[in-house]
């Protein structure tokens, strides 16, 4: 059985985060191990966010259970902290790991503030030029790129070029349904080609975990031995569905459907 494992946050309310992974690597029939570096709570009445970190000793000691077993392909969501991204670069490099996907997950204050801005640098210098695919949305790559906010199609082809020249093999940046488009659209490009993947657009609020879940389907993907453009392809299949039977959570939030693909 392929082994993979996720360097991420905990969502207590099940959705995102290390649960979603664990949930999509169960769904692609890969073993998943797990590395947490926060526990992220909700305060009830109001679903506001708290982030508690882990000390970064203990998220070694994690890592170094896992990698101790070994894995055939790896992801990273939610970091916390330059010491921790930092940490992940140094593991990823020591025991020479292969199939690397970067999901840049940037803890945001509204559209246009990152609430810790020295972890976007640790991520462009440190796990960008180690990730054989990063995953960012409009906003993560605009920050990785530095161009500012992303509106149309140009904007993701300039961003995703820069982001190959800091040193990532491949990127897919999701636009997913925030373009001004009837598709739903997302952007891959290798360095050498850019291929544009389009789906139905679905009219729903309920993506709480989608961009944890595409990613961890790419790394599932990957961990089986296909190529970085199959296992991309297929993960926007995965999530497609995942998405298209969201269900309501509560009163606040819906999650996608992480079984949806296979039934």
């Amino acid at each position: 059985m392929k082994k993979t494992l996720t360097l991420a946050g905990s969502d207590s309310s099940g959705g995102a985060g290390i649960q979603a992974d664990l949930k999509t690597f169960q769904e692609h029939n890969v073993y998943g191990m797990t590395a947490l570096t926060s526990i992220v709570t909700m305060v009830p009445e109001s679903w506001s966010h708290q982030v508690t970190p882990i000390d970064v000793n203990l998220v070694e000691h994690q890592l170094e259970t896992a990698l101790s077993i070994g894995i055939d392909a790896m992801k990273t969501g939610m970091l916390g902290s330059v010491e921790i991204i930092e940490l992940g670069a140094k593991k990823i490099t020591e025991h020479h790991l292969n199939n690397i996907v970067i999901d840049p997950v940037m803890v945001c204050k509204g559209d246009d503030e990152v609430l810790q801005p020295e972890n976007t640098v640790a991520l462009r210098e440190h796990l960008l030029p180690l990730a054989t695919i990063t995953t960012p949305n409009l906003f993560e790559a605009g920050q990785l790129a530095k161009t500012g906010p992303i509106t149309d199609l140009e904007g993701m082809k300039q961003a995703a070029q820069i982001i190959i020249d800091l040193g990532a093999k491949n990127v897919v940046i999701k636009g997913g349904t925030a373009l001004n488009h009837d598709q739903a659209i997302d952007l891959f490009y290798d360095g050498h080609e850019f291929l544009i993947l389009e789906k139905n657009r679905i009219e729903t609020t309920y993506t709480h975990g989608a961009g944890c879940t595409f990613a961890a389907a790419i790394t599932a993907n990957l961990a089986q031995g296909k190529s970085v453009k199959e296992s991309v392809l297929q993960a926007k299949d995965f999530v497609h569905a995942a998405i298209r039977s969201g269900w309501r959570l509560n009163q606040f939030v819906g999650s996608v459907k992480h079984g949806a693909f296979n039934q």
